[in-house]
């Protein structure tokens, strides 16, 4: 997917594991089918699962999920990952990577029904409830920490080189609409920063888990409603913006739609050769926001 990522096998995965958690050495080694684009994901014996970052820019990533996942998990109303050891660079990989505890569940497929839709709209809201609720102090800017409207100039770019295969008009009215609403002006609160298809778990169509927090931190509380239309069709959607409040309001509905756009534009423009997965996720979700799919 990435022309300077590093090079990751069970093999290297067995000998890391091998030399730094002998306790662990032995166990079976396993390549976990993801679409994920930032790390890799071997399953190590029946209950860990070892996650080691693709690119340098994933790095700052681990200390910070170490540093924070613990705490959060304590507040959260589904389980998260929880670390179980943090491993050095070492035979020629050249970044620290991580052990956690292994969860069970589905990921969903964007545009593909979920069993429960409303009881999982639900679930988010909760989830995401909690998590604005913890305590910010001393946390990280996350990820999307800054304002929307920092990325006028990439979104529009990232349309002009979709023509033909985005609807440009219809991109662009959802665009220009969230840049219209007014900016957050609160502090930042936690927020998840990414919360799509391959970052949750499912269980029985409710939400069993969510995962992979390398984007969270501090920002404008509406780049969490991004799972509004990257997990929901049209019947879950105001579930979901019910369950959360009064606090959302019609500006931050619509910076949420928003950063939905500006992300899969992105991911479109990136990944359409080299991940067909994450292509056909940002298809669906610039089809719900322009209505053209649900």
């Amino acid at each position: 997917m990435h022309a300077d990522e590093v090079d990751i096998d069970e093999a290297l995965v067995r000998r890391l594991v091998g030399e730094q958690f002998p306790a662990w050495a032995g166990l079976p080694v396993e390549r976990v089918d993801s679409a994920g684009t930032s790390n890799a994901m071997y399953r190590l014996g029946a209950d860990m699962v070892v996650r080691l970052p693709r690119l340098s820019g994933s790095v700052e990533d681990v200390e910070r999920e170490h540093r924070w996942l613990r705490g959060l998990a304590a507040a959260l109303p589904v389980p998260v990952p929880a670390p179980l050891g943090m491993g050095d660079p070492g035979d020629g990989y050249p970044y620290p990577w991580s052990v956690f505890r292994w969860l069970d569940g589905e990921t969903p497929v964007a545009g593909r029904p979920l069993a429960e839709p409303a009881l999982f709209a639900k679930d988010m809201a909760e989830f995401i409830t909690a998590l604005r609720e913890v305590d910010p102090t001393g946390a990280p800017a996350a990820y999307r920490s800054d304002p929307l409207a920092s990325r006028d100039t990439a979104t529009r770019e990232a349309v002009a080189g979709l023509r033909g295969v985005v609807d440009v008009d219809a991109v662009t009215a959802v665009w220009d609409a969230a840049l219209r609403a007014a900016p957050w002006q609160g502090p930042g609160v936690w927020v998840h920063g990414d919360l799509q298809p391959g970052n949750v778990l499912v269980h029985e169509g409710r939400l069993g888990a969510v995962i992979d927090f390398e984007c969270m931190g501090t920002a404008d509380p509406a780049v969490d409603l991004i799972a509004a239309w990257y997990l929901m069709d049209a019947e879950a959607r105001p579930v979901f913006r019910t369950a959360l409040g009064p606090a959302v309001d019609d500006d931050m509905w619509a910076r949420g739609q928003g950063w939905a756009l500006t992300i899969a534009l992105m991911e479109l423009s990136y990944y359409q050769e080299t991940n067909p997965v994450m292509a056909d996720t940002a298809r669906c979700v610039i089809g719900r926001l322009t209505g053209l799919a649900d």
